[in-house]
């Protein structure tokens, strides 16, 4: 009896291989589910969108989108990372992969244990603008007025923990100086402000404060990445402006559930990076501030971990407490 058990043991487990073997050549054969966890509108939403549409008429089956909102893109995200193994539930990765891991006790998954990268998409560069009102062009000149009157200058973010307030944060570690935080539901709230008078400085995605730039709404003092942006090209680096340290992108990927098949990962990876190479993706991304950064499976997930870890640093010099 004990012998027959170990049989059923082993062709239950030799059927599992097989299977998924076979599911992994037969794919996509039904409709892939791309779940954003973000609003509709959001970075993250439109990125999303734009490779499920390309990705659609490559595979020849409908790539989803599915908005699950909640818990600061946990809901969406803990939706993924309990689905099954099979390639068909999929979803768009924003710095909140990384994010999450520091401002959570609890997050309903592992990130690195629940979650399979697939592949690194685009990412948006940020900028840092002043109200006209304030005495400044430069980012040394910003930092020496920082220093001269500590407090006098506040900031808006989109909240507590975005990439928006911790770019401010890392600046206040960097150069030692004081700026008090403002925190608004969304940062285009916090741009209004801005505008408004109401806050002295935010940090934002240069596509969302162009039209703001150009009306003379908006000071751009420095761009938050390596090199110049096409759409800025007059406003300088933080490491032309002497902080080169001084940097923080918007990123983006595709991740799965563990345990995702190795063939699967690849096409997605594959058909993936085709996308990004299509005249219409680019030009779809470009309208919206998104520069494609295609890389590979280990690429995205070096990115999430070498990024949680400098999430998790500037934070705890912020003096910010896991929820």
């Amino acid at each position: 009896m004990l012998g027959v058990c170990r049989l059923f043991v082993v062709c239950g487990a030799f059927s599992i291989i097989m299977n998924a073997q076979v599911s992994a050549q037969n794919y996509p054969n039904k409709p892939i589910h791309m779940i954003l966890p973000f609003p509709a509108g959001a970075p993250s939403d439109i990125v999303g969108r734009g490779i499920s549409q390309k990705l659609t008429e490559q595979l020849g089956v409908n790539v989803i989108t599915d908005n699950r909102v909640g818990a600061g893109g946990n809901l969406g995200i803990a939706m993924v990372a309990k689905s099954p193994p099979d390639g068909y539930t999929i979803m768009t990765t924003s710095p909140s992969i990384a994010l999450s891991p520091v401002l959570y006790n609890q997050l309903g998954y592992d990130p690195q244990k629940d979650l399979t990268p697939i592949v690194r998409l685009a990412q948006i560069e940020n900028v840092m603008l002043v109200h006209p009102s304030v005495p400044v062009r430069t980012l040394r000149e910003f930092i020496s007025l920082a220093r001269r009157e500590p407090g006098r200058l506040n900031y808006g973010s989109g909240g507590m923990g975005t990439t928006n307030h911790l770019a401010n944060e890392l600046l206040k570690t960097i150069e030692n100086i004081n700026l008090v935080h403002v925190p608004y539901k969304g940062a285009t709230v916090a741009i209004i402000s801005l505008i408004g008078g109401e806050v002295d400085e935010v940090v934002v995605s240069v596509a969302s404060s162009l039209p703001q730039i150009k009306a003379g709404k908006v000071r751009p003092i420095v761009v938050l990445s390596e090199k110049r942006v096409s759409t800025l090209p007059d406003v300088p680096t933080a490491a032309e402006a002497g902080v080169p340290a001084f940097q923080m992108s918007i990123w983006f990927g595709i991740l799965g559930p563990a345990r995702l098949p190795r063939d699967i990962i690849s096409k997605l990876h594959q058909e993936s990076v085709k996308a990004l190479a299509s005249a219409d993706l680019r030009q779809h991304f470009a309208k919206a501030g998104v520069d494609p950064w295609p890389g590979t499976p280990e690429q995205m997930d070096q990115l999430i971990r070498s990024e949680t870890a400098r999430y998790a640093s500037i934070a705890q010099k912020a003096g910010l407490k896991k929820e």
